[in-house]
């Protein structure tokens, strides 16, 4: 690794603007007297993925779930390095980014996510389409307006993964397609979001069997083709065996796979192969390196009772690990004891189609039009930065009531 500038040996780098990255780099800016800041993030916009269904729908625009790193992080003391980040040292305290730039860095957070696993499944990364970002939108909407104004007989969308994705994903294409194709959802366990609520569980099958779509459990993918996929049963292996399902398009939900730079000396992960840090999201050893956000694997706090619990890969955890780490990683740069992280469950939210959803929080159940606006709402509260979530606000009340003497809001920014 070239020799690092070690003008940063003060700082804070935090690895990936996902929830957990950014949340990490404005709660720590907006401390007291914070350390010099550098966000590394090689796209240009920030995505509040929960809301990426709407977006596909037209009931949100671009800007609303995607403002651009700058916009956010404008006077707000964050630096903002667009690159990515391919080996980090522990010993020496530096990294080297894809172009070249090798940076010394006093604490590091890694907080680079989560990405699809297509389990080695052949043809899924070729033919397959993916949704957990703006290209995946577009791809996934010009497919849609497709089918709706070439309508076949028999057309069809298969979705892979009955997770809160997979379900609330079928239900949106349910409603965009209006019947002009078809939607099945495939899952290879027992039944659909196995890890939700009995409540959420009702509401969702309910969703799916108003809008006609077939949900298939105990069914594998075995195969993923040009115009469709095969399926069997999670244990078959001979060819016979399997069923050949037509499809116009594959979207893929099922699964995530872990992944970070090359990190020298390599850490400890789970076979998952996210990393394994202490209770305050620490990395073992004095390297200065934390985790945030679906790539930690956090132990469970000194003197609990309770094994470590695996954490949900969804914003909720960005949401409380941000100020916790914030804290630590000043607290970390002082010499003083750090804190552990407990995870609180809130409760759980889902879209099930156009001004659809459900939610359950604080011992509340509820369903329909008004669970869709108070999901809506609870989201605009964790937008990034006071600003977005003004501009969120004022873009979804004009809409509410539209003035015909106002322009539209701009969508480049």
């Amino acid at each position: 690794m070239p020799r690092a500038d070690q003008s940063g040996l003060g700082s804070v780098v935090i690895v990936g603007g996902g929830f957990a990255g950014l949340y990490t780099a404005l709660a720590l800016a907006s401390r007291p007297s914070p350390p010099p800041i550098l966000l590394i993030e090689p796209g240009e916009r920030f995505v509040f993925l929960p809301l990426l269904y709407e977006l596909l729908s037209g009931e949100l625009h671009p800007w609303e779930i995607a403002p651009r790193y700058d916009t956010l992080l404008a006077g707000r003391g964050v630096a903002w390095l667009q690159d990515r980040v391919e080996r980090i040292d522990t010993h020496t305290r530096s990294l080297l980014t894809r172009r070249g730039r090798s940076l010394a860095y006093g604490r590091l957070v890694l907080a680079t996510g989560a990405g699809e696993n297509r389990f080695g499944v052949p043809g899924a990364d070729t033919h397959a389409l993916g949704f957990r970002n703006l290209s995946d939108v577009d791809r996934l909407r010009q497919l849609v307006e497709k089918l709706r104004h070439e309508p076949r007989p028999l057309q069809r969308l298969v979705v892979v993964g009955a997770g809160p994705t997979g379900v609330e994903l079928a239900c949106k294409l349910a409603d965009l397609l209006a019947g002009a194709a078809g939607v099945e959802l495939i899952e290879q366990g027992p039944t659909l979001l196995p890890g939700s609520r009995a409540f959420s569980r009702d509401q969702a099958q309910r969703a799916l069997q108003r809008r006609d779509v077939r949900v298939r459990t105990g069914t594998r993918v075995h195969a993923v083709e040009t115009d469709g996929v095969k399926l069997g049963r999670p244990d078959s292996t001979a060819d016979t065996a399997l069923e050949r399902l037509s499809a116009a398009g594959v979207i893929w939900t099922a699964g995530l796979a872990f992944h970070s730079p090359t990190i020298l000396p390599e850490p400890a992960r789970d076979p998952l192969g996210r990393l394994l840090c202490d209770a305050s999201l620490a990395l073992p050893g004095d390297g200065g390196v934390f985790v945030a956000g679906d790539l930690a694997r956090p132990a469970a706090p000194a003197g609990s009772e309770e094994p470590a619990a695996v954490l949900p890969a969804n914003a909720q955890v960005a949401f409380q690990q941000a100020p916790l780490l914030a804290d630590n990683l000043l607290r970390s740069l002082a010499g003083e004891p750090l804190a552990p992280f407990r995870w609180q469950d809130l409760g759980e939210m889902m879209s099930l189609g156009r001004g659809d959803a459900c939610m359950t929080a604080g011992g509340l159940t509820l369903a329909g039009p008004l669970a869709f606006r108070l999901r809506r709402l609870a989201y605009l509260t964790r937008m990034p930065g006071l600003n977005q979530q003004l501009r969120a606000a004022a873009g979804w009340l004009a809409e509410a009531w539209p003035s015909p003497s106002s322009p539209p809001p701009s969508h480049g920014s």
